[in-house]
């Protein structure tokens, strides 16, 4: 019938953006408008039946009901972008892991032992002999770890800053890499490097973590913070 097609019109102009001039407010009442004038001129030998006009008001329900939907969707997504921001912004001045390489040591005083340098190794499984080698600005190995078998999952470690000869290595910028198997099958192992948080930016692709080193993570991206 002709109030069908109207309907699915209706239909088509409530799932529009903003844009369309055509509330759903607007869309009930023509609808209810239609209906009315349907049944005003409708066959007296040939009336509607209840379980056509059930349906073409569960129609109009069903039209209705969806947009309210992508109206409290739209709302939930940006409470949601809302929540993330504030979360974000409780890790600025904490020190949070996430994936990296990138490791610093500092200057030790007089008479003192360098400071430990923390980082950690993420592995999707056990590992039988992990190994981590760190080396200097220049790309020369400065230390070699032998770690031995590693559980799955976050595995923390440290470095004491010193050379494989046993000297303190000078201070500066290191990066280390780390090689995983388990009986000779490799083990794709994650370095894990801890970065205080600076600020927090909010941008297309979501929230985004700015690292005191220079890098930006996501928050999908912190392991644990301290």
């Amino acid at each position: 019938m002709a109030i069908n097609d109207a309907l699915s019109s209706l239909g088509g102009t409530s799932s529009t953006s903003s844009s369309s001039s055509v509330s759903g407010s607007d869309s009930e009442q023509r609808f209810l408008k239609l209906l009315v004038t349907q049944l005003n001129n409708q066959d007296p030998l040939n009336p509607m039946q209840n379980a056509e006009l059930t349906s073409q008001l569960a129609q109009m329900s069903t039209v209705s009901g969806i947009e309210k939907l992508n109206s409290t969707l739209s709302g939930l997504v940006s409470q949601t972008g809302s929540n993330q921001v504030l979360q974000a912004a409780s890790l600025i001045g904490y020190n949070v892991l996430s994936p990296g390489n990138q490791i610093a040591t500092t200057a030790p005083k007089d008479g003192e032992e360098p400071a430990t340098v923390p980082f950690a190794v993420q592995l999707p499984g056990t590992a039988g002999d992990v190994q981590v080698k760190i080396v200097d600005a220049a790309g020369r190995t400065v230390r070699t770890l032998e770690l031995g078998s590693l559980a799955e999952g976050v595995n923390a470690v440290t470095w004491d800053g010193k050379a494989d000869d046993g000297s303190a290595v000078p201070a500066g910028n290191y990066s280390f890499s780390v090689v995983a198997t388990n009986d000779g099958t490799a083990v794709e192992a994650t370095a894990l490097t801890f970065a205080q948080v600076a600020a927090v930016k909010q941008g297309t692709n979501g929230v985004t973590l700015e690292l005191a080193n220079g890098r930006s993570i996501s928050l999908d991206d912190v392991r644990m913070y301290l």
